[in-house]
């Protein structure tokens, strides 16, 4: 029995006992003073319409009160199911929030990690190209100085050649005109002079 029915079947029997109890007490106030056509009628037709009442209460309780009471009592249980239901879909909500938040916080921190990297891989990159470059001038530095000493060997030998072909022309003069030693002294300042430039 749940409550509302304990609290009707306590209303009835707060109005049905006390009915009870002064029906024999008016039925004899009734009989004492013998009067006909008053009020109330106290005979075996107020017990006969007694009984009568008892038995349509208990059966419009069966009848009617109980379904009605079984039909709140369901959609009560609807109601609590329909709550419970949400509290589980508000807890899965939060649930699921959370979890996205956690997946966030992880693909930002994957993101940091990533770009870091990759800036760590740029600056790599960077610092590998500028010592290889700094590597290939260097070699360029130093073939352009391997070139240039046997260009300057080169002009130096070409020098030395043409010196002696130059003193070699100048000794042939020499003999052909058997010069004076200040003409022939004068011929070699010369030469050598000209060898200079």
């Amino acid at each position: 029995m749940c409550q509302r029915e304990r609290e009707w079947v306590g209303t009835v029997a707060r109005i049905v006992v006390p009915l009870v109890l002064l029906a024999p007490v008016v039925a004899s106030a009734a009989s004492e003073g013998g009067h006909e056509g008053g009020l109330i009628s106290l005979d075996k037709s107020l017990i006969v319409q007694g009984v009568n009442f008892l038995i349509l209460l208990f059966i419009l309780q069966r009848l009617l009160y109980k379904p009605f009471l079984a039909k709140m009592e369901e959609r009560t249980q609807a109601i609590q199911t329909s709550l419970d239901e949400a509290q589980a879909a508000r807890a899965v909500a939060a649930r699921q929030q959370e979890e996205n938040e956690v997946r966030l916080r992880t693909a930002h921190a994957e993101a940091a990690a990533i770009r870091a990297q990759a800036l760590k891989d740029a600056a790599d990159e960077q610092r590998r190209l500028v010592d290889a470059a700094r590597a290939e001038s260097q070699r360029l530095v130093e073939t352009a100085k391997a070139q240039m000493d046997a260009d300057v060997r080169r002009a130096r030998e070409e020098l030395r050649r043409e010196v002696a072909d130059l003193a070699t022309a100048v000794a042939e003069k020499l003999v052909r005109r058997s010069l004076r030693d200040a003409d022939h002294r004068r011929i070699v300042a010369d030469a050598i002079a000209q060898v200079g430039n």
